[in-house]
């Protein structure tokens, strides 16, 4: 039994598997699409929502956790530790890092850590396994949440996508420069900046977006998560390509979810990168 319990959200797409193993509270966001409210789920059990999302004209809206989810999450990792961590999405991003400091003032202020990650998706997965491990060996919690701190502000995530489609529809592009983009086979390079996911640039053709990608990565990475939507074959080519040119990284493959991965739509593909 750890001392150190820790807790996090679906968007950073832990496996079922590793969530057992590693005694890992996930507290899930919610998709509504087309009346039908869901939890977001796990890696492995996203293609149904992806194949909806392609054949309809509708588009998701996502929900974050009730403040009841996370006090119900605190109490459960109370059953096997005396302390708990929470590292949850950006708050840029979603309104989940309130509902967790709500529910952690409700259950024990004193003893819970909460960590807005500033970021999502495999960086959100690397910090939570970085706390696993320093709790593990034993390290309290003042110094995890230091440790987190610093390793959250040496990350960056960039994204492209397939289609402007999906872009166009949750709103972040108007029908006219969809249009154009759509025309001219423009491909945007979507960034992680200050906990906000925003246009960094713009390429022509989805394989020029993807080496502006790999061109951001510094020399020095020590993980690179290749994200993707439904993506599994261009991710391994990539990992081929990466694994040759960053020697020193551990790179995984990583699959992106209904709550970030609806905005981006099937396809996806990019680099979250930690140095």
């Amino acid at each position: 039994m750890k001392k150190i319990q820790i807790v996090t959200d679906s968007t950073a797409y832990i496996t079922k598997a590793n969530s057992i193993k590693n005694d890992i509270n996930i507290v899930p966001l919610s998709v509504n699409f087309s009346g039908d409210v869901s939890l977001e789920g796990f890696p492995g059990e996203f293609k149904d929502f992806f194949d909806k999302l392609k054949n309809s004209n509708e588009f998701p809206t996502t929900s974050q956790p009730a403040v009841g989810d996370f006090v119900e999450a605190y109490k459960k990792a109370f059953e096997s530790g005396e302390e708990i961590i929470a590292i949850v999405i950006s708050a840029e991003l979603s309104g989940t890092y309130n509902s967790a400091r709500l529910a952690a003032d409700m259950v024990a202020p004193d003893k819970i850590t909460l960590i807005d990650s500033k970021t999502s998706a495999g960086n959100l997965k690397l910090l939570v396994e970085t706390a696993i491990q320093l709790s593990e060996e034993g390290a309290p919690r003042e110094e995890i949440e230091k440790e987190i701190i610093k390793q959250r502000e040496n990350m960056s995530i960039n994204l492209t996508v397939d289609t402007l489609e999906y872009l166009k529809r949750g709103g972040r592009l108007s029908n006219t420069t969809a249009f154009i983009g759509t025309l001219l086979n423009i491909k945007p390079v979507i960034g992680l900046v200050d906990g906000k996911l925003v246009p960094v640039g713009k390429e022509r053709g989805k394989k020029k977006a993807m080496e502006t990608i790999i061109s951001k990565v510094p020399e020095n990475v020590k993980k690179i998560s290749i994200a993707h939507v439904q993506n599994i074959s261009e991710a391994e080519q990539y990992k081929i390509e990466l694994e040759k040119r960053f020697v020193n990284a551990v790179i995984t493959i990583d699959e992106l979810g209904p709550v970030v991965g609806s905005h981006l739509g099937p396809k996806a593909i990019g680099l979250c990168s930690s140095w």
